[in-house]
């Protein structure tokens, strides 16, 4: 899947917040948005233009950033990390539907059933996702581990658990972003056989 080379995939603008009052104030160093950009790199065979914001548990500060990565950056895809607990400090979902044009209660379903294969506090999780424009935003756990675990699902569990990064792709295609193709040893993107974009077949063999 890598050696096709990226100039053949359509560019993707992608924002990334970490929301946190510890990091953004310089307590520790953030590890959200990192983790977020190596998963990403792996997983999508798109050239990506990242742009990144590290906000405090302020809900209006956390909306700015998400109006300004789609408004005025034009991200297609918006993650965020952080703040989506029950504790009075945590208000990245609110700030999140906040902003949004269309909600999208499958990806916080499916997010939810992955982290119960852990622990029981699963259920805990306020994960949302939106729709804003022609963005896609999803809020992601704060852990390092679990984000990876929830975007790329539980591949080798009894029974699997999706992803919820399978689905992004064809959401975004019918936002009207562009098209995401991902390398399927990380993340197998699913889309209805009439979705799919075919690829011009190359030069005859001589």
């Amino acid at each position: 899947m890598r050696s096709m080379s990226p100039a053949a995939h359509d560019p993707v603008r992608i924002g990334l917040v970490s929301v946190s009052d510890r990091a953004s104030a310089g307590v520790y160093e953030d590890k959200g948005i990192p983790s977020l950009q190596e998963w990403l790199k792996r997983a999508l065979l798109n050239p990506i233009a990242w742009e990144t914001k590290l906000v405090p548990d302020e809900q209006e500060q956390v909306s700015a950033a998400l109006r300004e990565l789609v408004d005025e950056r034009r991200c297609d895809l918006v993650l965020t990390t952080g703040g989506t607990g029950p504790a009075p400090r945590d208000v990245t979902p609110e700030a999140t539907l906040a902003v949004a044009d269309k909600v999208m209660p499958g990806f916080g379903e499916q997010m939810r059933q992955i982290g119960l294969r852990f622990v029981p506090t699963a259920i805990l999780s306020r994960q949302v996702a939106v729709v804003r424009g022609r963005a896609l935003i999803v809020n992601l756990p704060g852990q390092p581990k679990s984000i990876a675990e929830t975007l790329e699902g539980l591949r080798d569990a009894t029974p699997p658990a999706p992803g919820i990064f399978a689905a992004v792709p064809y959401c975004i295609d019918l936002i009207g972003g562009p098209y995401l193709e991902t390398d399927e040893a990380v993340c197998k993107a699913f889309r209805p056989k009439s979705a799919v974009r075919l690829r011009p077949a190359g030069p005859a063999p001589t």
